[in-house]
């Protein structure tokens, strides 16, 4: 088994990021739009907006999957809050671990900036996110409803 690297992100990457974000929007059943992705990616990396962690294969140089972070902060705790709001890992290479790397290195940024914690959604549907995030030491907020207000 090849080993994998977690890293940051840099607009190097943008190419072959763009690639596993479109992949992992159409899982979402968003339409296909690389040119779109790209342009989101570079902004979010040149605007610093967002953190984002790739997992590259070391023997071959390939990206294989990504975790997309984004600043918020928590007024009643008076500190920042990471928002995972994207994990990807390609299909050929789920089931060795990558994901709870790249989980691993969101919890690493969030204690590194001193921040109260990570927070996520993911589809009640999706069981295989909702184990991962329960072994990897997220707890489901089941005392709080989640709201959302589309701007259309």
């Amino acid at each position: 088994m090849n080993e994998i690297s977690i890293r940051k992100a840099t607009t190097d990457d943008i190419t072959v990021l763009t690639g596993l974000f479109d992949q992992y929007r159409v899982f979402y059943q968003k339409e296909s739009d690389q040119a779109a992705a790209a342009v989101f990616l570079r902004e979010r990396i040149n605007n610093n907006e967002s953190v984002i962690f790739v997992a590259e294969e070391l023997a071959n140089k390939k990206l294989v999957g990504f975790t997309q972070l984004y600043p918020l902060f928590s007024s009643g705790r008076m500190k920042k809050l990471w928002l995972l709001n994207d994990l990807f890992v390609e299909p050929e290479y789920r089931g060795r671990q990558i994901s709870k790397l790249l989980i691993e290195a969101a919890k690493t940024i969030s204690r590194e900036t001193e921040a109260c914690g990570l927070m996520l959604e993911t589809a009640k549907t999706n069981t295989v996110g909702n184990n991962l995030y329960l072994t990897t030491g997220f707890q489901l907020e089941e005392h709080s409803n989640f709201y959302f207000w589309p701007n259309q």
